[in-house]
């Protein structure tokens, strides 16, 4: 029992930068209709900023993490102008390619500038806590919290903002957004910066749990892909349960398997959702 209740507490903590992850990825297909496959590479730039701001900066922690989503927001905006604008009326493939070419540019550049070595925090909020014979660190709990916070801040954001209220229209109706005077390109704009400032927090988060190094965004996308697709197309709470759910099961799968199954359970929770559901848990049939 106790090394259940253990993976439960490791599955929620997983989870919620995977639903970090995979709402900001849920925000920009929602918006401009385009797979960033890239979105795990900048969720990489977001746990390298960090470090360096917290290593060789001497930066607080959490100024880092809120410099990191600011310069990842910025960086964002400037991918959406230069690469995804100029395609916005071109056929779609165009993006998927530009957006799977960007990986390659990130990553290299990030191998170019840091080189390949695995980059490790120094000790954050490492203070052991013992419930219930579950034994969790500070930083930990931390990231839950943060993570939680994140996702009220940002429903707050979209229900309760002018450009909040923006981004919602053009997700329901593109072109009835653009007829009322909703500026859509603007918002493409802004989607992919709030996506990118979510991708870079949960790098922020994790990164002093994990290694840094140029590579770690690869699996990161392929889950929030896996989380978009079972909680639904374009879902927010469905990226948010998805997210949790898939943490879950693989820490649990993990301790009672192994942790060589992690993609395998993954797909296959995603095919057995898919096979009840085709729309994923919160999607909607058109």
């Amino acid at each position: 029992m106790d090394l259940f209740l253990q993976q439960v507490i490791n599955g929620i903590m997983v989870g919620s930068v995977y639903s970090l992850v995979a709402l900001g990825l849920t925000i920009i297909y929602g918006i401009l209709g385009v797979p960033n496959f890239a979105h795990g590479s900048l969720y990489m730039l977001g746990a390298y900023f960090s470090f360096l701001l917290v290593t060789a900066g001497g930066v607080n922690y959490w100024l880092a993490i809120l410099i990191s989503m600011a310069a990842l927001t910025v960086i964002g905006m400037v991918i959406e102008r230069i690469v995804f604008r100029p395609l916005v009326n071109a056929p779609h493939l165009n993006s998927f390619i530009a957006a799977i070419g960007l990986i390659y540019v990130i990553d290299n550049v990030a191998l170019i500038v840091w080189g390949p070595d695995f980059k490790r925090f120094p000790p954050l909020y490492d203070q052991l806590y013992h419930f219930l014979g579950v034994t969790i660190t500070l930083h930990r709990i931390i990231i839950v919290i943060t993570a939680v916070v994140l996702i009220v801040l940002l429903e707050l954001f979209i229900k309760k903002t002018t450009i909040g209220s923006a981004i919602e229209a053009t997700a329901q109706d593109r072109v009835g957004a653009r007829l009322s005077g909703i500026n859509v390109t603007r918002v493409d704009m802004w989607t992919l910066g709030l996506g990118t400032s979510l991708a870079a927090a949960a790098g922020a988060l994790i990164g002093p749990i994990l290694l840094v190094y140029p590579a770690m965004g690869g699996a990161v996308t392929l889950k929030a892909f896996v989380i978009i697709i079972l909680g639904g197309m374009g879902s927010i709470p469905g990226a948010i349960l998805g997210g949790f759910l898939l943490g879950l099961i693989e820490s649990i799968g993990g301790a009672y398997l192994t942790t060589n199954y992690h993609e395998v359970l993954a797909f296959g929770l995603l095919v057995t959702v898919l096979a009840i559901k085709p729309t994923g848990l919160f999607g909607k049939a058109h």
